[in-house]
């Protein structure tokens, strides 16, 4: 079968389900964002989303507790953005975030697009694409060697492309599965500008308000992968546990994380010296407000 016939058939089944499937299924997740990963969620045509997320530093551990107000004192990271339903399948965005790893100041536009949308007649599971890019605007540092020394302005992008899967299994449960591809222009010596990362999201519903999510991502190669064996810095999965809140237009979140940064082009490269035994979590939480425009 050649590219032109699977292509047809591609579409021929996509334009089906747009057709028929009216029995789509509803909130497999309630929030376009689990914690760290990105959701099958689409936001609905002509809305538009605003949203503010907040990390702080380690709750307990040597950096953390009484100290620094286990952690409430410190900022290791914040988010606030727009993202705007374009169509029922396609949204955009742009995000500002401090920055926690080596790259700091990040504009961070954003594209989503939903592939698969699961109904009880046609698709089993959802699939949606993802796409980020983060570009520093921290000032060049002259004298330095480091990331920050910017040889060149594509030395300041770092992009990451998601593949999400997911299928809602009952009116209270939830699971998707995704793949990740993470690039950098430029990178400290030895390590690598590509980065593959597998990961794992969970939503249970206590009541229609009320739910618990869950998420867990791996990078599969590199120093960040954290079953390799390393000299230096010792890097750990990106691990969030919380819950959800929905109150009419509004998504508060509320959660607890090892990761240190917001965006997959952050958190993903450089979440290192982020163990939960040594106690270097943290709190955070995500207000979301959606407008109709």
């Amino acid at each position: 079968m050649n590219c032109k016939k699977l292509f047809t058939l591609f579409f021929s089944f996509i334009f089906v389900q747009t057709l028929f499937g009216q029995d789509a299924t509803f909130q497999t997740f309630k929030d376009r964002w689990v914690i760290n990963s990105h959701s099958v969620e689409m936001l609905p045509k002509k809305r538009l989303d605003f949203r503010v997320t907040h990390r702080f530093g380690d709750l307990v551990g040597d950096n953390g507790g009484w100290q620094t107000f286990f952690g409430l004192e410190s900022v290791d990271d914040v988010l606030i953005g727009l993202e705007y339903g374009v169509t029922d399948n396609l949204s955009v965005g742009l995000f500002r975030t401090k920055g926690a790893g080596s790259l700091k100041q990040l504009f961070s536009p954003t594209i989503k697009y939903r592939v698969l949308r699961q109904s009880s007649s046609g698709s089993p599971i959802s699939l949606t694409l993802v796409g980020v890019s983060s570009v520093s605007s921290a000032e060049k540092a002259e004298d330095s060697e480091g990331l920050n020394s910017f040889p060149k302005f594509a030395h300041r992008l770092v992009t990451n492309t998601q593949v999400l899967v997911a299928r809602k299994f009952s009116d209270d449960l939830s699971l998707q599965f995704s793949g990740g591809w993470t690039h950098r222009n430029l990178v400290p010596f030895g390590e690598e500008n590509d980065i593959f990362s597998a990961g794992l999201a969970v939503r249970y519903q206590l009541t229609k308000a009320l739910g618990l999510i869950g998420d867990f991502t791996l990078p599969l190669n590199g120093v960040q992968n954290p079953f390799n064996e390393t000299d230096g810095d010792v890097y750990s999965p990106i691990i969030g546990v919380g819950i959800e809140i929905e109150t009419g237009g509004h998504v508060f979140q509320l959660n607890i994380v090892n990761a240190h940064g917001i965006m997959p082009t952050d958190y993903i490269p450089y979440t290192k010296n982020a163990q939960f035994g040594e106690g270097q979590f943290r709190l955070g939480f995500t207000i979301s407000r959606m407008f109709r425009l």
